[in-house]
């Protein structure tokens, strides 16, 4: 088959992240495929191709990269019961609708959830799928990615140590351990796709440590590096996340990851609120990633992740939205935005700047899914990027610094889209996907999901 051509061109600003940092003035794009093959000044590039998109009044960036999510939760925003605990409180009181999910509802949520993503700039994201009632898969969650033609790390969740045995979960939605390693072990070799470029990769995702057990941890990491896929948990969330690990396990959150395994450039742990320095330490020393989920540490009041501390020892931290349930959006821009107010206000107006805020939800997003293949505008690059028009109400007065204004400013959704060389949004509308149709829908089984 012939190469199918795209050119991007007269983009504002187009912000690369390659090695110099280039953000380039009346910049553009050359893509082969799904490859971008030419990145520079617009008169530089070839004057024409099958399709060729004009962004001026545009910025350019890398599709960002959402290392954390639970997409099912779409459908559990803002229950009322949920709305002022913190963590355990809060898993308590959505366990018991969760339990009622139905093949049905993992679908339309993930359509949601990406569409959510896709508009905001996301063009790759991760999904951590924990609890499998009525007959849901994961596999569920696969196939939707695959309609709307979102870029997917489709993480095989489990939760094995119910309330009867020391856990948080209901014993109603844990499942036995042999089932969880042969259901794991068979999503990977069904869907799993190691090629660079790849738009669907499979994760070894037990949920965490208050649910499931040590066993669990360790054949998991091993059934993972037989594979050589990723590793994926939530660690040291919150105060009383520190206390059940002591309590339970007589060490620190990062010492029990150590201690099973689970540190390494293959493994990244979605928030580390509260990791200490020596689990600073220790997942610089290795090359362990870190999912930073502010709006989510926020919400549940699990508090301030330092960040900071994090970048300047060397640890790979990545940007996520966690669940639309804690919160309670799944807009990776707006995420971007309180990743750097956060850090500010904990720690200094020094703290994080917009760069470096965008840098983490680009670059470090790849990093932490051990990819090197997106994240960038370069050649060789895979062709993923959005665009966002800078005439919009909310970043008027604003265009002294385009890249800034992305952060700084409150902003709505792409006016562009593309992934894997496909346009996905354009003119601000998704294109693989009714989404009106989905919203309605997604709506009516949230409604039956909350009300039994």
């Amino acid at each position: 088959m012939p190469n199918k051509t795209l050119l991007i061109r007269n983009a504002e600003s187009l912000v690369t992240m390659d090695a110099q940092r280039r953000e380039i003035r009346q910049g553009g794009l050359f893509v082969e495929n799904n490859r971008i093959v030419a990145v520079g000044p617009s008169e530089t590039l070839p004057h024409s191709a099958d399709e060729v998109i004009d962004l001026r009044g545009h910025i350019v960036i890398p599709g960002l990269i959402n290392t954390h999510h639970h997409m099912y939760q779409s459908l559990t925003r803002a229950v009322p019961a949920a709305q002022n605990g913190e963590l355990f409180n809060w898993l308590s009181n959505l366990y018991p609708i969760w339990a009622r999910l139905t093949p049905e509802m993992i679908g339309v949520s993930t359509l949601t959830a990406m569409a959510e993503l896709i508009l905001s700039g996301c063009t790759t994201s991760s999904d951590h799928l924990y609890i499998y009632p009525n007959g849901c898969q994961l596999d569920h969650s696969i196939e939707a990615a695959a309609q709307i033609g979102m870029r997917f790390h489709a993480s095989r969740g489990s939760m094995s140590v119910g309330q009867s045995k020391g856990g948080l979960p209901p014993d109603a939605v844990v499942e036995d351990e042999a089932a969880i390693l042969r259901d794991t072990q068979r999503l990977i070799e069904t869907y799993h796709d190691a090629d660079r470029y790849a738009m669907q990769r499979v994760v070894v995702a037990p949920c965490s440590p208050f649910s499931v057990s040590r066993d669990l941890m360790r054949e998991a990491a091993a059934l993972a590096r037989h594979y050589g896929v990723s590793l994926h948990t939530h660690l040291a969330e919150n105060v009383n996340d520190i206390a059940y690990s002591r309590e339970k396990f007589g060490m620190t959150p990062a010492e029990y990851a150590q201690d099973l395994g689970w540190v390494g450039h293959d493994v990244w742990h979605a928030h580390c609120v509260q990791l200490d320095a020596q689990g600073i330490e220790l997942f610089a020393r290795t090359g362990t990633g870190v999912a930073h989920c502010p709006c989510s540490n926020m919400r549940l009041a699990s508090g301030i992740a330092p960040i900071r501390k994090m970048r300047d020892a060397g640890v790979p931290v990545g940007l996520g939205v966690d669940g639309s349930a804690s919160n309670d959006a799944g807009h990776m821009m707006s995420e971007v935005r309180q990743a750097l107010l956060l850090q500010r206000v904990g720690f200094g107006p020094d703290a994080m700047t917009a760069r470096e805020a965008l840098e983490i939800a680009t670059l470090g997003g790849a990093k932490v899914l051990n990819r090197d293949d997106i994240g960038a505008l370069a050649p060789g690059m895979a062709a993923d990027f959005a665009a966002f028009d800078l005439r919009q109400i909310g970043l008027a007065g604003a265009l002294h610094d385009p890249l800034a204004a992305l952060v700084f400013c409150n902003l709505g959704a792409v006016a562009y889209s593309v992934i894997n060389g496909r346009v996905v949004v354009r003119e601000g509308q998704i294109a693989t996907l009714d989404l009106p149709a989905t919203i309605e829908r997604h709506n009516r089984l949230a409604q039956r999901l909350v009300a039994g």
